[in-house]
């Protein structure tokens, strides 16, 4: 499947799930601590962009490019995605201002206490899982239907599709 017919899906799957662990996978000695982040976009040349908190260290003293991993998920949603790529930090006014879904105040908060990070996707881990069958409230029936399910149901088992996109067309 080409990356071209994939990214739209992509798109609709990180944006319904909208937050992530963001992980640096970078060697240096000062790396990005782990931390959730909230999705800003996701755009057509395969970029996730989201703000995280700015270190205490002085910026210039990160790595600009580094390996990065993000994992989103969201109880309830019947999916996950792992996402590995390179990370780049966005410090240029012109580059953050070209961004339209910024509104002025984030824009603002990308310079003063906020680093805007943008990881090019290189490969996908992409879950599927069924959700767990409903108990009964009655409890009675509750124990009975739980007894049932562990002698006579088979275990659910999810799905995992890897996409490994070549999304540095353009």
């Amino acid at each position: 499947m080409k990356s071209e017919q994939y990214l739209p899906f992509l798109q609709q799957k990180i944006q319904g799930i909208g937050s992530a662990l963001f992980y640096s996978l970078s060697d240096a000695v000062l790396k990005f601590p782990t931390s959730i982040v909230n999705t800003l976009k996701v755009d057509e040349t395969g970029n996730v962009w989201f703000l995280t908190n700015r270190p205490g260290q002085h910026l210039h003293e990160f790595d600009w490019e580094f390996p990065a991993r993000m994992q989103f998920y969201r109880k309830g949603k019947g999916y996950f995605l792992q996402i590995n790529g390179k990370a780049c930090i966005v410090n240029d006014p012109e580059e953050v201002n070209s961004l339209i879904a910024l509104s002025e105040e984030t824009r603002s908060r990308a310079f003063k206490e906020m680093v805007l990070i943008r990881v090019q996707i290189g490969n996908v881990e992409y879950c599927e899982y069924k959700d767990k069958k409903m108990i009964p409230t009655n409890k009675i029936q509750g124990w009975f239907s739980r007894l049932y399910n562990w002698f006579f149901t088979e275990n659910e088992k999810t799905e995992t599709y890897i996409l490994s996109p070549n999304l540095a067309m353009h």
